[in-house]
């Protein structure tokens, strides 16, 4: 990728100051620089860092006041942040456009392609699959019998998707995360745990976005189901049965137990458990480490493990952390 300062001020609809013809090749912090790369100057925080970086071209807000001479080509937005994050995403585009099947690719004649796809070395493709257009399998992925995935998909290596699993359009699936592995379920009687067969499968809806070395178990019967615009960071275990709302977001180290069902707009943050057979309402935010025990108020925050209301916890907290001073008070006053 090579853009001169030109372009860069035409497809940002800004304006240069300097060379109009510097050029650049990568993007780089304003504090690192170098020349050919490409960087951004939004926190006034940063300011001392432009009068002297190798950067041959910063985008910067046009507002945005300096008080000496500097040596890089100047490329002036309305929203700096905004403008850099259009850049990152075009160069992401092209570096992840990715076309063609590699002969090390193993695919069943069952299975049919859509337009402009990309399948890596040593990716599996299974029995009537379908994949739809521009859908993107990096090398040593596997995808089961039955599964369908909408346009614009990608997954990046190392992905596993077991048997009639469907995956929406648009989605995100980073390496290592596996769908629909079997939901733990196991009959338990006098000659131990017989294991309970999951023939079920696990549905993404359009837009959705999984983080690395996640776990999304299949249903026992049914779908496993995470909603439209669903986003998981990395390190998620999703148990049998669980439905997750639309736009729902959660946060690394999560684990939802089976058959709950969250609803849409809810925020989860890190190492977040949730037991199984809940609902949790609309809107409900969870504060990191906390352990759901209960269905929720929607609308509602969550914090402590079990966890309950959040307001209701700082208050409590701060008689928490002066229990042993209480005791002792009570002590004293049982003794007169």
């Amino acid at each position: 990728m090579q853009f001169t300062a030109t372009q860069i001020a035409q497809l940002l609809q800004g304006t240069v100051e300097g060379d109009a013809n510097a050029s650049v090749t990568k993007l780089s912090k304003i504090e690192e620089g170098g020349a050919g790369s490409l960087s951004f100057l939004a926190n006034p925080a940063y300011t001392q860092y432009v009068y002297d970086t190798t950067a041959s071209v910063v985008i910067i807000g046009k507002d945005h006041a300096l008080t000496a001479p500097v040596k890089t080509t100047l490329v002036r937005v309305v929203d700096a942040q905004g403008a850099f994050a259009k850049v990152l995403e075009m160069y992401n585009t092209i570096k992840l456009d990715k076309k063609g099947t590699s002969t090390q690719a193993a695919i069943a004649e069952s299975a049919t392609l859509g337009a402009d796809c990309y399948v890596g070395a040593l990716a599996y493709i299974g029995e009537n699959v379908i994949l739809g257009n521009n859908v993107k399998i990096y090398p040593q992925c596997y995808l089961g019998d039955n599964v369908t995935i909408g346009d614009n998909t990608t997954l990046f290596a190392g992905v596993k998707i077991y048997s009639d699993c469907v995956i929406g359009k648009n989605c995100i699936i980073h390496s290592g995360t596996v769908l629909g592995s079997d939901g733990f379920r196991f009959a338990t009687g006098p000659d131990g745990g017989q294991k309970i067969p999951q023939i079920g499968n696990v549905v993404l809806e359009d837009d959705v976005e999984i983080g690395a070395n996640c776990a999304i178990d299949r249903a026992t019967l049914g779908s496993t189901i995470l909603r439209k615009g669903v986003k998981f960071d990395n390190l998620i275990h999703i148990a049998h049965n669980v439905e997750v709302g639309e736009n729902t977001y959660y946060a690394a180290g999560g684990v939802v137990a089976g058959s709950t069902k969250i609803g849409k707009n809810c925020m989860f943050s890190g190492q977040v458990g949730v037991i199984g057979h809940l609902k949790i309402a609309d809107g409900t935010v969870v504060a990191a480490q906390s352990g759901i025990s209960k269905n929720t108020k929607a609308g509602e925050s969550y914090m402590g493990s079990p966890a309950w209301e959040a307001s209701k916890y700082r208050k409590s907290y701060i008689h928490f952390r002066n229990l042993e001073q209480i005791v002792e008070r009570i002590e004293k006053l049982e003794e007169k």
